[in-house]
């Protein structure tokens, strides 16, 4: 079947999927209200205090959420039904918002304004714990309501609602407060309760039943989320390469305000209007990711985004007046869109199901420290030059731009996704790659050439590797496996290159992937007996080397092999949602924990050493 380019669908066709449109617009209403009640409690808290510090407490006591409960938040949304998550989650924010009205109207006096700020506080720290489950569980939910194909444009659009809500509350928010300090309040809570109606009807397909919770189940969630966080090649990168954008990103953000008026002579006016004309560039960017962001693949736009963020940042930083440093800042706000976007979207798209809330959680979690470290380091402020400390931190986001094109996984070549996904549609009618002849010698040493952990094989493992195995060259779309299908054999790529993918809904696939000379692949079936958990399908003219189960599991012997293989086995095993591969391995469940948290060092567990050798 024909499938359209993705740059040909109209930017707004995602507003043709009722869910999506349902999502859309909650998030628009809450976060209206989110940005009515952030400025709000801001204005009342410095009215009663007169206090910066205690203003900025408000952002500390926010903070303590993320780095107390963040992390097992994940846990907790993975193994349990996400849309009654954002449901009970927009409930009770819309209750405790409620209680900040209430709480002056019954709290405050003039005389002692302690009882109320205290409370005020404490409302704000229970509203930030719930949004702890709240975020995963929303980043999770959105790749089941969205296709592969529509996850660009479903990202670009929510950022729009998001930024431009904020722009409007912030500013609905000023003028609300100037008349009634509370009403802003009493507003937030409607939309809270609006976003729920709106949610409540949103279709999310249901995950398993929730399995029995322990601290002991919980502390294993949390090793195996960062387990594949740490050892999935991509995944890692984008982690890695974000510890200097958050750190940049928040020390740049705390000396925006000295820059503006201590540097550039500009008036509190100009500050807001540079503010907001950030927000209008970050919108901007979002309908340009709507529009163009499949022209180029996640990873490129990272690159882009960030390397040139960091540039216009030098330059700002460099700014001789107040006029054209809002027009660079607007420029930066523009930028960021394409690489938050992409970001998420790479996050979305190589994270299985299973695992999206403890792994957006840890992404969360090291973001917001992150953050806060770099904020911390506004002190620097009082001792260096605050241009001077600008142009840093807009060279370390370049730096980290430039960073990020050699990192596994990023900036590869634009067109790789999209083709990945054509070839891979074609599987069901896609001819098949035929019988190869036996191989020989010249062949093993072929592949020695691309694996060289083979080398530790002695001559006799050599010919006993070359028993039953045969050669086959892939022609460009022929399909080398197809998952469902039974098989006891593994493939080594001696040339060339394949693709593959876990078939999800309708035509759509998950984990894609590519490998070239020295991978190899169908371990799965041919080390637990169980059925291909994958698609394969040549992407140009491939030389394959087959082997039969009981030559891969000899293989196991040589320690070197074991390490490759195993990890490769613990990370696919990780990826696929086969409830069967324990049942067809003989392994038990601890056995298959074991495998996934396993380090890539290890051998395979000596269980499955004893049910592969039965076998």
């Amino acid at each position: 079947m024909t499938q359209p380019a993705p740059a040909s669908r109209s930017m707004f066709a995602i507003f043709g999927k009722r869910d999506f449109t349902l999502m859309w617009s909650a998030q628009l209403i809450s976060t209206i209200g989110e940005a009515l009640t952030d400025l709000a409690a801001a204005i009342l808290i410095f009215r009663i205090t007169g206090s910066a510090f205690a203003v900025g407490a408000v952002l500390m006591v926010t903070a303590i959420p993320t780095l107390v409960f963040g992390l097992f938040a994940g846990v907790f949304v993975d193994r349990y039904d996400k849309k009654r998550i954002l449901l009970l989650a927009n409930l009770l924010r819309g209750f405790i918002v409620l209680g900040i009205p209430l709480a002056y109207m019954t709290l405050f006096s003039e005389e002692r304004p302690e009882a109320f700020v205290a409370a005020l506080y404490g409302l704000v720290f229970v509203s930030a714990t719930v949004r702890q489950f709240f975020d995963p569980a929303w980043e999770a939910v959105l790749p089941e309501i969205a296709t592969e194909e529509e996850l660009t444009q479903a990202n670009s659009f929510l950022a729009v609602s998001s930024f431009g809500s904020t722009a409007v509350g912030f500013a609905a928010a000023g003028f609300l407060a100037s008349s009634n300090i509370l009403l802003p309040f009493f507003i937030d809570a409607l939309t809270y309760f609006a976003a729920f109606a709106l949610l409540i009807v949103v279709r999310v397909p249901k995950g398993g039943a929730p399995e029995p919770t322990s601290i002991g189940v919980v502390v294993d969630n949390l090793k195996s989320g960062a387990s594949y966080l740490w050892s999935t090649p991509i995944l890692r990168s984008i982690f890695i390469v974000g510890a200097p954008v958050f750190l940049s990103f928040g020390l740049w953000n705390v000396l925006l305000l000295p820059m503006a008026i201590r540097e550039l002579g500009g008036t509190e006016f100009e500050y807001g209007l540079q503010e907001g004309l950030t927000s209008v560039g970050f919108v901007i960017g979002s309908f340009l990711m709507a529009r163009f962001g499949d022209r180029l693949n996640e990873g490129s736009w990272l690159v882009v985004a960030t390397a040139a963020m960091g540039i216009f940042g030098v330059l700002y930083g460099l700014a001789p007046t107040m006029n054209i440093a809002i027009v660079l800042v607007m420029i930066t706000g523009f930028l960021n869109a394409p690489m938050s976007i992409a970001r998420r979207l790479l996050l979305q798209r190589h994270i299985p199901r299973d695992m999206r809330g403890r792994v957006f959680s840890a992404f969360f979690v090291s973001r917001d420290v992150l953050f806060l470290v770099g904020m911390a380091g506004a002190g620097l402020a009082d001792v260096f030059p605050v241009r001077e400390l600008v142009v840093v931190a807009s060279l370390v986001l370049a730096g980290a731009g430039v960073w990020t094109q050699f990192m596994p996984g990023l900036g590869r070549p634009a067109t790789e996704w999209r083709r990945t996904l054509q070839l891979l549609r074609t599987t069901p009618t896609a001819p098949t790659v035929g019988a190869g002849r036996p191989a020989n010698m010249l062949d093993l040493d072929r592949l020695i050439d691309v694996l060289p952990e083979l080398k530790a094989l002695a001559m006799e493992r050599r010919n006993e590797f070359l028993a039953g195995a045969t050669v086959a060259t892939a022609p460009p779309g022929f399909v080398v496996v197809r998952a469902g299908d039974a098989s006891d054999a593994a493939f080594f790529v001696l040339g060339g290159r394949v693709v593959a993918g876990i078939p999800a809904e309708g035509e759509e696939f998950r984990s894609l992937s590519s490998m070239g000379p020295g991978d190899f692949f169908g371990e799965i079936a041919a080390l637990t007996g169980s059925t291909r958990t994958a698609n394969v399908v040549a992407d140009e003219s491939t030389d394959l080397l087959e082997v039969p189960a009981a030559t891969l599991k000899s293989l196991m012997e040589v320690p070197a092999m074991n390490s490759l293989i195993s990890s490769k086995l613990r990370e696919r095993l990780t990826r696929t949602a086969n409830a069967d591969l324990v049942r067809l391995a003989g392994l038990d469940q601890r056995d298959l924990k074991d495998l996934r948290r396993r380090p890539r060092a290890q051998a395979l567990p000596k269980t499955y050493s004893e049910a592969s050798s039965g076998s």
